[in-house]
């Protein structure tokens, strides 16, 4: 496969004026508009007549990842504001369901606002009011473009996801500029988010209502779940002139064996739940690969940054016939779950392996996300984007959906 490292980013923006840009969610999710894009033609819709376009048989593939609490405002001792912003753990502990329920102390990548105002040694305390509940932090050292901290607090009964979700602030995207607010600790959630672990909302999903599950369910579409853990890395901006210079980051993807199973007995078609739901697929796809051609290798999930460039598209094996051996060697193996670390990147000349269409909202300009849609849909993606901006879509986490078949 051709391999996309010469891309230039450059090629892949847009003018989005800031009005755009959807501060603050729809009153009800689902009355959000779909823009529906098949086979070069666009349609408008709402998002509640998802089930209009779909058919009996078919799979959805959500992620039930949810965002955590995880920035943290602390004042160091001459008052200064410092706010470190959990990331993922340190050292060699990386799943983070397990770190999120460590008791007593836990060390995490973070990264520090106003980093220079805290000086080596000194201990930052957050007190909880009118309680006796105190988190403290320790600087350990800088890692990359992050900081390791080391957090201890005083209650032996709460795991470090209990801590977010009691001194913790939500993490809005950067590009809403405002600080959360208490509907947002609701509206920034999908309704069925689960696994504890993520710094961003797969934003995809945050249309989904009880109504609109209730109508897929009455047409016979079906629904399933993976846990991809969003890193704050979904909002790193693509700095180097080329692809290659840009480092992808990498999340946590757990798939149980149950939703390995439903996929391979699928007869219908195959719709990922935002982008985050597709990299799991796809990563998928690439480790079942590596399982079919070396029976000795971990049944876990590590899928490379340029990893699927090195094949030759032409001779893959199906996604069928993986996903059976892959059930073949979980059973016997009595794996119950997959899990592991991808840093896929989807970019053009990228061919999708596991998905027909994909749901996803409108995406910022110069984004690893809009290379994952134009890989998706071929350039295209333009009309598209001209299309929503002179339909007044509302762009970016809080904003409008999208139905693209892909081409």
């Amino acid at each position: 496969m051709d391999s996309p490292k010469n891309i230039s980013i450059s090629e892949f923006t847009y003018t989005l004026p800031e009005e755009k840009i959807a501060v603050f969610p729809l009153e009800e999710r689902d009355a959000s508009k779909m823009l529906v894009y098949r086979d070069g033609n666009i349609t408008d819709l709402q998002f509640r007549d998802l089930s209009s376009q779909l058919e009996a048989g078919d799979l959805l593939i959500f992620n039930h990842t949810r965002v955590v609490q995880a920035r943290l405002q602390f004042l160091n001792r001459n008052g200064g504001r410092i706010e470190v912003f959990c990331l993922e753990p340190a050292g060699e502990l990386r799943d983070i369901p397990t770190a999120m329920l460590q008791r007593r102390s836990a060390d995490w990548i973070c990264l520090v606002g106003h980093a220079k105002k805290w000086k080596d040694g000194e201990v930052l305390q957050l007190q909880f009011p009118e309680t006796d509940f105190a988190l403290s932090a320790t600087l350990k050292g800088r890692e990359g473009d992050s900081f390791r901290v080391h957090f201890d607090w005083n209650d032996e009964d709460l795991c470090f996801a209990d801590v977010l979700e009691k001194v913790g602030n939500l993490p809005l995207p950067p590009y809403l500029k405002r600080e959360a607010m208490p509907d947002d600790k609701d509206r920034y959630q999908t309704v069925y988010a689960r696994e504890k672990g993520s710094v961003a909302a797969p934003t995809a999903g945050l249309h989904f209502t009880d109504r609109v599950f209730e109508t897929l369910s009455s047409k016979g579409i079906d629904t399933a779940y993976l846990t991809l853990h969003v890193g704050a890395g979904t909002f790193k901006p693509v700095k180097a002139a080329t692809m290659e210079g840009h480092q992808m980051h990498e999340e946590e993807v757990i798939v149980s064996l149950e939703l390995i199973r439903r996929l391979a007995q699928c007869k219908g078609r195959i719709i990922a739940v935002g982008t985050t739901s597709l990299r799991s697929l796809e990563s998928l796809f690439w480790t079942a690969l590596r399982i079919y051609n070396q029976p000795e290798t971990d049944l876990s999930i590590q899928v490379g940054q340029w990893e699927p460039y090195n094949y030759d598209m032409n001779t893959l094996p199906s996604f069928l016939l993986l996903l059976e051996n892959l059930v073949k060697r979980m059973e016997a193996a009595g794996v119950e779950v997959l899990k592991g670390h991808t840093g896929l990147m989807v970019a053009p000349t990228y061919r999708i392996q596991t998905s027909q269409m994909l749901i996803t909202n409108f995406h910022q300009p110069e984004s690893t996300l809009l290379l994952l849609v134009s890989a998706f849909i071929g350039d295209d993606w333009r009309k598209i984007y001209a299309h929503a901006l002179n339909s007044g879509y509302r762009f970016l986490s809080y904003g409008d959906s999208s139905l693209l078949h892909l081409r």
